[in-house]
């Protein structure tokens, strides 16, 4: 490590530290104490880095022979150098600044207590007597500058409907409707982590951004550099780690709304989708399904009389049980037990940040839940506070509060967050809620993966198991095209896992809340919702998970029949996107393997694969999904729909089969049965027949589509499935290769095993548009001529 000794007023200090030859620590504090913002974000061990120093006067250069770092002994500029001297980024000069920031403690009138209802759950409100200051933290300034800054991405899902954030302003808390994660992703080979946990404002203008951290006890960075932005996510899964394999349910259909009233409604539900041959894998219970109080742990035996039955009966159908779990208890036994124990916050929120609160917290969710079948967790809530959510402010500068109000929004939320969490903790809690249920769990045991649906999230939370969704969203369109640069720039921070409420949670507008603005006031009983639906549907098949929920209006399939003007066409759109899903589950399983261990981002913005291509860099309704161009139509009643085709490569059309060339626009049909998708010439992608559910693919054969025009790999994974053996070896992998000239499929060597595994299978090899061959495969190499 070295430390850097700046003259000046306040003896400040500067760190800057090799953590790898890629990776760079840049530590600053005024007080020159460095003690750490503690956020339990970083969990890397730092390696020995040769390091060639060189020292004048005037500065400092620090270079590994990959990545040169040039210190400003007197001004505090760092400049960060690749190997071939170009530079990819300035700390500017002066501008490490920082001022006081106030830490305060809010005294409430416990006699006032009472329990509000709103949308997002009971709440506990209480009056305030007075606020305290307890002390003082401080607030940091650092702006940096990028010669010709092309395309900058990440900072979590947030609804300001940005893609590229060149140019523009983000705020940084948790909230409903906001998942923020502080990491940023450059398409000029660099990328950027603030380990600090406060809430935080990106500014951008002139080719020069500025990172505002409300509190932290020092700015703490991380520099890491990368040839394309897939190597930044492999840099930040170094420094926090890899992303946690989801079992290969999660990759079929999860049904949910708001909600299974009874353990009959949900077995009944299951039943029906089995009777009809539908496929799905999942079925969700949300909440009020506890017998008093709010966020109890317990099921109400009036209406679930036998949690284990339910579990069992689901499972006999062959699809597993997800339930909503609460991290604010309020009036009733587990809210007492806390706060008896002295591990409640206040409002009425575990304090997760306590290990043993965290034990004793999973210690109810395993006795009701865990013990008896239950296999996946839906942690709702978990920024864990709403600061407007209730009581909607009135107007700021003569216009109403609402979708638009960021600024206002971040105020209020990260006030009531430093509030109960402590301010430079205020993003952190779900972190530590999902480190929680994780590590309980596999303690509890190994062979069951956590599964832990989650609406927060921040740096790190990925290797705890999680699936992010982006919140109780409204049915409009224009909310609609906003969810897609939203969810992309979330997965541009290296958190792959993230999802939608296919439908949208709020269907209709109730008059009164500024968040429950939908445009469908009859929901599925109207023709424009289903299309929007289907819209959606056709969407969200392209996800990392495919999940339908929400409130207002059922949501099942059966749900979209019978339509007057159009008969089942609906219906028949939703069944051929959910047939298409079981499809290419053994091609989204290998690409999340991928994930797991070569840091790879199977859902990601244009600008991951086709950096040079400007045209890309703000598109919004266009993403790659492995090897896909996916498409999706964003306005009602469409037939077509302009699509812009990526320089660099050829495109065939998934569903006709017709080549285009890279770099032009198409207007596209999209009939709503169609979804525009195309995938790249030099493609592979395994399939395999559709099953009701996903383990009844296991056995059938496997078909290797190749898409010709350019040499293609791909490696097929397999493994038992829902188990923690794969992290012992125990997994198999068969590389596929194209050799486009010879025309030849390579079917590789097979590497590894696992119980179970096909010691003999069959693959179908087809050539879109050409030949299809049967191979008998027993792990040994074969060449496969397809002339």
């Amino acid at each position: 490590m070295l430390a850097i000794g700046i003259s000046n007023a306040f003896a400040q200090q500067l760190k800057v530290e090799f953590v790898t030859p890629d990776i760079v620590r840049v530590q600053y504090s005024h007080d020159g104490k460095f003690e750490s913002n503690a956020t339990g974000v970083c969990v890397y061990d730092r390696q020995t880095v040769d390091v060639k120093r060189t020292d004048t006067n005037e500065k400092l250069t620090l270079a590994t022979g990959k990545l040169k770092v040039v210190v400003g002994k007197r001004d505090n500029a760092i400049s960060f150098y690749d190997e071939d001297g170009k530079e990819l980024l300035c700390q500017q000069p002066g501008t490490l600044k920082y001022e006081p920031s106030v830490q305060e403690r809010v005294i409430y009138d416990e006699k006032s207590a009472h329990v509000e209802e709103t949308a997002n759950g009971k709440v506990t409100v209480k009056d305030v007597l007075r606020r305290d200051t307890i002390g003082l933290s401080t607030r940091y300034f650092v702006s940096f500058h990028a010669s010709n800054e092309k395309g900058i991405y990440g900072l979590g899902a947030h609804m300001e409907d940005y893609m590229n954030l060149v140019g523009k302003t983000v705020y940084l808390t948790q909230h409903n409707l906001k998942a923020s994660v502080p990491v940023l992703c450059s398409t000029g080979g660099y990328g950027l982590l603030f380990d600090a946990g406060c809430a935080m404002k990106y500014t951008s203008a002139n080719d020069a951004y500025t990172m505002q951290l409300e509190a932290a006890k020092e700015l703490d960075y991380y520099f890491i550099k990368g040839k394309t932005m897939g190597d930044v996510i492999a840099g930040y899964h170094y420094l926090t780690g890899k992303p946690s394999l989801m079992p290969r349910y999660v990759f079929g259909y999860t049904q949910s709304k708001e909600r299974y009233v009874s353990s009959d409604d949900i077995i009944k539900t299951l039943r029906e989708y089995r009777k009809r041959h539908v496929p799905i894998d999942m079925i969700v219970q949300d909440w009020n399904y506890w017998p008093q109080g709010w966020g109890y742990m317990k099921m109400n035996p009036k209406y679930y009389p036998d949690p284990k039955a339910l579990a069992d009966s689901v499972h006999a159908m062959n699809a597993k049980l997800m339930v909503s779990i609460w991290p604010n208890p309020q009036w009733c036994p587990e809210a007492e037990d806390f706060k008896q124990r002295g591990m409640m916050l206040e409002h009425d929120i575990y304090d997760a940040f306590n290990p043993e609160a965290r034990k004793h917290y999973w210690k109810y969710a395993n006795d009701e839940f865990f013990s008896r079948g239950f296999d996946a967790w839906w942690c709702d809530s978990s920024e864990p506070l709403d600061g407007d959510w209730n009581k909607i402010p009135g107007p700021t500068n003569g216009k109403p509060y609402g979708w638009d109000s960021q600024e206002q929004r971040w105020n209020l939320n990260k006030d009531v967050l430093s509030e109960a969490l402590g301010v430079e903790r205020s993003s952190l809690f779900s972190l530590y809620h999902s480190m929680g249920i994780y590590e309980n769990q596999r303690q509890t045991t190994t062979d069951k993966r956590v599964v832990n649906l989650t609406r927060s999230t921040y740096a790190g939370q990925q290797r705890y198991g999680t699936i992010v969704w982006n919140g109780d969203t409204h049915a409009s369109w224009k909310s609609f095209k906003q969810q897609i640069p939203s969810g992309l720039n979330y997965m541009a921070t290296g958190n792959p896992y993230w999802t939608v409420d296919v439908g949208s949670f709020f269907t209709r507008n109730d008059g009164r809340r500024w968040f429950y603005k939908g445009e469908f006031q009859n929901g599925v009983k109207d023709d424009a919702y289903k299309d929007y639906y289907v819209r959606m549907f056709q969407w969200a098949t392209f996800l990392p998970m495919l999940r339908s929920h929400g409130s207002d209006t059922p949501r099942e399939i059966w749900q979209f029949e019978n339509s007057k003007e159009k008969g089942n066409a609906y219906y028949d759109a939703i069944l051929k996107m959910i047939n298409l899903r079981y499809s290419l589950i053994p091609y989204i399983y290998s690409m999340a393997a991928k994930q797991t261990f070569d840091s790879y981002t199977m859902a990601r913005m244009l600008a991951f694969d086709y950096p040079k291509d400007e045209k890309v860099l703000d598109i919004k309704d266009e993403y790659m999904f492995g090897d896909f161009l996916v498409c999706p139509v964003t306005e009602a009643n469409a037939t077509s729909r302009k699509v812009y085709l990526p320089t660099g490569s050829t495109w065939i059309d998934y569903w006709t089969g017709k080549r285009y060339s890279g770099g032009e626009s198409i207007e596209a049909s999209c009939d709503i049965a169609t979804l525009p998708l195309y995938v790249r010439a030099g493609s592979i992608m395994p399939t395999t027949e559709v099953a009701e559910y996903s383990d009844a693919q296991k056995g059938k054969p496997v078909t290797i589509n190749v898409y010709e025009g350019k040499d293609a790999d791909f490696t097929l994974y397999e493994d038992e499935g829902d188990n923690y053996n794969y992290e012992k070896g125990q997994y198999s992998t068969i590389p596929l290769s194209w050799d486009d000239a010879k025309k030849v499929l390579t079917i590789g060597e097979r590497k590894g095993s696992y119980e179970g595994m096909l010691q003999k299978r069959t693959f179908i090899v087809t050539v879109a548009g050409g030949k299809t061959k049967q191979v008998k495969y027993n792990g040994k190499r074969i060449n496969l001529r397809m002339r």
